[in-house]
């Protein structure tokens, strides 16, 4: 398994397997005893009208971290567990 800074993914593009942008990845929630991400934050990208509909905390799209199916040069996330 790759280790990734968390600095390295901010900013980075969020999308669906389908190609649907989302976002940019502004935030994470980490477990603080395992360190595990559960949840990625999210500033919707204005012209999605896929992150138009899902709901927001605090204005950004709030994302399982188990949705997250790849992380390269874009965040993939699988649609069928945004919820």
């Amino acid at each position: 398994m790759k280790y990734v800074n968390a600095k390295q993914l901010e900013g980075k593009k969020v999308i669906v397997s389908d190609g649907t942008s989302l976002g940019k990845l502004i935030d994470m929630d980490v477990d603080e005893v395992t360190g595990k991400i559960l949840h990625i934050f999210v500033e919707p990208d204005p012209d999605s009208e896929l992150a138009s509909r899902l709901e927001k905390e605090e204005g950004l799209l709030k994302i399982p971290y188990s949705a997250v199916d790849a992380v390269g040069d874009y965040i993939i996330v699988n649609r069928k567990n945004l919820g």
